[in-house]
């Protein structure tokens, strides 16, 4: 495809805007599990908080894969792109320094967008 020929997303543009409001709950759960949830595991010896918190974790991690397929395909992602948002949701605070990231691909993606 010539550089010139405009990437289209497969799924409209609020797709992209739902990835990123998922990536934000992933990172939160994230957060909420290892730093609340497994510190109470294990310094108070309380395993309840991570019985509840590893799944909502789990289904959250679960949500951030579908939805970043769902809303990067199509947009003519590198695999050094689609790797970095892969690993963005394996790294406590990888979603959020993945966020700027997003905001300006998607940005430099859309012209209704462009500044």
């Amino acid at each position: 495809m010539p550089a010139s020929t405009p990437v289209r997303p497969l799924l409209p543009e609020w797709v992209f805007d739902l990835f990123r409001l998922v990536a934000l709950v992933e990172g939160v759960t994230t957060l909420l599990l290892f730093f609340v949830a497994m510190p109470v595991k294990y310094l108070l010896d309380d395993p309840s908080w991570v019985a509840v918190m590893g799944p909502v974790h789990g289904y959250a991690f679960l949500a951030y894969l579908v939805a970043m397929v769902a809303a990067l395909a199509g947009r003519g992602w590198g695999l050094a792109d689609w790797a970095r948002t892969v690993l963005a949701a394996f790294l406590p605070f990888g979603t959020f320094l993945n966020e700027p990231f997003l905001r300006r691909r998607r940005g430099a993606a859309s012209p209704t967008n462009a500044t």
